[in-house]
């Protein structure tokens, strides 16, 4: 539950037996003892039968007024590392700690999706979850059982929508020269960005050697955009698998909860979290039809990656001078394969 849900705001609403909606934390790391998104929550309240219901689903911006979104200042987000950057012009609106290495769980599949489009592979071909998919660090649960075939651009998809740690092993798993043929050549790929201070040991970001900085990722936001499948991938809002074979017909959703808000005009995304890492947000959306990359990293609440993004995109609307400031400074590498 968020903390800022205090006591009389839950009594009130369960003398009301109202239903409060909140946005669940998009959750790369899914442990068997969380709730899932989109599942209900009782909370029983002190001298009261009646629970309130929690249920994870409500529009972000709602959330937003109690996550203090409107900030005079940038210094008062609440992520360890930022990077605020015209995607046009590489300009810096905002960095704080962005030369700072650290773990990035799950933004790790961006490059894991850019290596898998620099190959061509035939993204028609069946491919079966595996018992080598599965996740023997941190034991992460998913929805693609093993035994469960569909295809490459399925997996593709999953891995980056909804975060699908399964999906993003199988992908490493099937490419020429296997696992560690992909991960060498996610290690060159970042060199070739000028990525100085990144390095991957997995496909997922499940391993703490996955590392980078603000500074790197912003490179590499830049060059995921150049691929319209990544693009439209990562901002899809849901999506319903149909197997080939095994499993079963499910829904999948975003871990992105941004996605969904009318407000918002995002031509990429990515979430990542572990206990290491934090939560952490990548978005490249257009505010006020200007192209903004943003970058947070280590947020340590479970809506701070979300409000922060909010904060950011509210306060370069109301401070439209550094919004469409025009001076260049150090533009991200273009991508080679």
């Amino acid at each position: 539950m968020d903390a800022r849900l205090t006591f009389p705001r839950l009594l009130l609403l369960g003398l009301l037996g109202g239903v409060l909606t909140l946005p669940v934390a998009a959750r790369d790391i899914k442990p068997a003892t969380r709730q899932k998104p989109g599942h209900r929550v009782s909370v029983t309240l002190p001298g009261k039968a009646q629970a309130v219901s929690l249920d994870a689903r409500l529009p972000t911006e709602a959330m937003a007024e109690s996550e203090d979104t409107l900030i005079s200042s940038l210094d008062e987000l609440r992520s360890s590392a930022v990077l605020i950057q015209h995607a046009d012009t590489g300009a810096i609106i905002y960095q704080r700690n962005a030369k700072v290495r650290v773990p990035i769980a799950s933004l790790t599949k961006l490059m894991t999706a850019v290596v898998v489009l620099d190959a061509h592979l035939a993204l028609d071909m069946p491919v079966t979850v595996e018992e080598d998919d599965v996740d023997q660090l941190r034991h992460s649960s998913s929805h693609l059982m093993v035994g469960t075939t569909a295809s490459r651009e399925d997996m593709l998809r999953l891995a980056l929508m909804s975060s699908e740690n399964r999906a993003a092993a199988l992908l490493a798993r099937t490419y020429p020269g296997g696992t560690e043929a992909f991960v060498a050549r996610m290690n060159r790929k970042a060199r070739s960005l000028g990525m100085v201070n990144t390095h991957f040991v997995d496909s997922s970001g499940l391993g703490n050697g996955n590392v980078s900085t603000a500074e790197d990722l912003a490179k590499l936001v830049d060059a995921a955009a150049r691929y319209p499948l990544i693009r439209q991938y990562t901002t899809t809002e849901s999506y319903v698998l149909n197997p080939l074979a095994g499993g079963r017909v499910r829904q999948f959703g975003n871990t992105n909860p941004l996605v969904r808000d009318t407000q918002w005009d995002i031509d990429l995304s990515k979430t990542g979290f572990t206990n290491e890492a934090g939560k952490c947000l990548v978005l490249k959306a257009r505010i006020d039809r200007t192209p903004v990359v943003m970058i947070l990293l280590d947020s340590a609440g479970r809506m701070t990656r979300v409000g922060d993004a909010i904060r950011v995109r509210r306060w370069l609307e109301r401070n439209p001078a550094a919004l469409h400031q025009k001076v260049a400074l150090v533009k991200p590498q273009a991508p080679r394969s």
